[in-house]
């Protein structure tokens, strides 16, 4: 059993890993992106000083006619045309707007676009200022170019796709292995019931023979029973991986048989009690066999938990359209950390066993009666409460 716990730790580690592993490579491409973003905008910057510079030089012939301002115009008409990306707007000292380039205008209220563009624009960058003279300025505003804002976004984007990536890969995985699991039980579970099949017809012969022979002898009515077990245990096995058949039937009587079952074959020093909430009876569909197996399986991890001294107490109650089943014992207790990993195939504390049982448990009350099993509550030294929840 330490091997199955050993296997089922590695597959946690392993799903823990993978998941580590897509964080970090995700972590690591947005930095890198991030970085390289932030390097784009500081070349972007440097790109806009030189275009107000070649701005400044156009514009300074037209207030200084002077020998002193004659620069080559067509290269700074090259650099200024060079700009396709960056959306720029060029004001006064008053904002009043003068020019703007790679600027998408609406088709009404421009002059409301603009004003609001520009406050917009004051918030993102500081203005680049062209001295025109002492007293005469300009004010160059810019907004980062589409391609700095789709990095900007590309990390977000990435996240979200390698995101669902591994949401899929771990779904296909656990899938997969479920799918998996789930032949192997069927399988071993038919061919269980299938070898049991022929033996226990034989022993029901043999029983019924010494019947006739003895018929004063109370021991072979006890040994017809036992025997009648075996083959209620070979068709629950029967019955993993078919269409159960779920029929309305008293909750009430198939409590009281399955719990008396397990009082008569248990020590003296177990109680086990159902209380039922007012006297009415309380029907639901169930698969008799199957969900007796679930309750005697949760009885006799109590017991063991118990170390054979103890209670188990069942407390029914039906809510609206909803039964609620506690199944209360005062056991060891179980750790919060594994209110969901007792119920994982091959997951057993026992030196002997094959760590099925709640395993089974969960299976035939989900799966098979589209109900719920959960751990409701659970003490060190205290004891634990199961709950099971089906459709009335």
């Amino acid at each position: 059993m330490l091997n199955l716990n050993r296997i089922y730790e590695l597959s946690r580690h392993f799903k823990l890993i993978f998941i580590v592993v897509g964080m970090a490579i995700i972590i690591a491409s947005t930095l890198f992106t991030n970085r390289l973003a932030n390097k784009l905008s500081i070349e972007e910057q440097k790109k806009i000083e030189i275009w107000a510079e070649a701005t400044r030089q156009l514009v300074l012939p037209t207030a200084n006619t002077g020998a002193e301002n004659n620069i080559n115009i067509e290269f700074a008409l090259s650099i200024i045309e060079d700009n396709t990306t960056i959306p720029v707007i060029i004001v006064d000292e008053n904002d009043n707007l003068l020019q703007s380039r790679n600027v998408k205008e609406p088709r009404s209220n421009i002059a409301s676009f603009y004003k609001k563009e520009i406050k917009r624009l004051k918030s993102l960058h500081e203005p680049i200022e062209i001295k025109i003279n002492d007293q005469t300025s300009q004010y160059i505003y810019y907004d980062d170019s589409l391609l700095l804002k789709q990095l900007y976004y590309f990390p977000y984007i990435q996240f979200g796709v390698i995101g669902i990536f591994l949401l899929i890969a771990f779904l296909a995985f656990a899938s997969t292995k479920k799918a998996e699991q789930n032949r192997v039980w069927v399988g071993l579970s038919k061919e269980t019931a299938h070898q049991l099949g022929t033996p226990i017809s034989s022993l029901l012969a043999w029983v019924d023979i010494l019947k006739n022979r003895h018929e004063e002898d109370k021991l072979i009515g006890e040994m017809a029973k036992d025997v009648n077990r075996l083959r209620i245990i070979a068709e629950r096995f029967s019955k993993i991986g078919s269409v159960p058949d779920l029929q309305i039937v008293s909750l009430n009587e198939t409590l009281i048989n399955a719990t008396q079952y397990i009082s008569t074959r248990t020590s003296q020093k177990v109680v086990i009690e159902c209380h039922f909430q007012g006297e009415n009876y309380i029907f639901c569909k169930l698969n008799v066999p199957l969900f007796e197996w679930v309750i005697e399986n949760l009885c006799k991890n109590a017991i063991d938990a118990m170390d054979g001294v103890g209670r188990i107490d069942f407390y029914i109650q039906q809510t609206g359209k909803e039964v609620v089943i506690d199944i209360k014992d005062t056991g060891k207790g179980i750790e919060r950390s594994k209110f969901k990993t007792i119920f994982s195939p091959g997951y057993t504390t026992k030196k002997r066993g094959w760590g099925l049982g709640l395993s089974l448990a969960k299976r035939i009350i989900e799966e098979y009666h589209m109900g719920k099993i959960f751990v409701k509550q659970s003490e060190i030294n205290s004891g634990t409460t199961f709950r099971i929840i089906l459709k009335a």
